[in-house]
């Protein structure tokens, strides 16, 4: 597994750079181990919604889950308000950086993540790839 540690800074889109950051790595498999953090505005899909809220205040970020690859990514992502509410669903851009995230990626050379739409669901989903190394017989 090979490790990527990094900060971002205010007014940043946290989605997208996590987008932009994937490209310049060419990460094919990774997954955030862990993220903190702040944001002045959170958008967010709730489940089973069509589209996303926009949330205009200030947010703790508690919890960054899920997978990143140069395809795509799929994030879902838990707040706290500044009452100490919690909310979630899935990161959509518009998450914009109150004062820093930082960010932890973990990386796998053993497979491939490919975003490909899913028949059964009508979604972009995860393919998961192998990645075989020819081994000397």
């Amino acid at each position: 597994m090979k490790i990527f540690a990094f900060r971002l800074k205010s007014d940043e889109d946290l989605k997208q750079s996590l987008k932009n950051f994937a490209a310049r790595q060419n990460i094919k498999a990774g997954f955030i181990l862990t993220a903190i953090g702040s944001l002045k505005q959170a958008t967010i899909r709730f489940a089973n919604q069509a589209t996303s809220i926009v949330l205009p205040d200030k947010f703790e970020i508690l919890s960054l889950n899920g997978t990143i690859a140069t395809t795509g990514v799929h994030l879902h992502i838990a707040i706290s308000d500044t009452q100490g509410k919690t909310i979630g669903g899935h990161l959509d851009d518009g998450c914009i950086i109150y004062t820093t995230a930082e960010i932890v990626i973990g990386t796998s050379e053993e497979y491939t993540f490919l975003r490909s739409i899913d028949k059964q669901t009508g979604y972009k989903e995860l393919e998961i790839i192998p990645n075989f190394s020819q081994s000397p017989s």
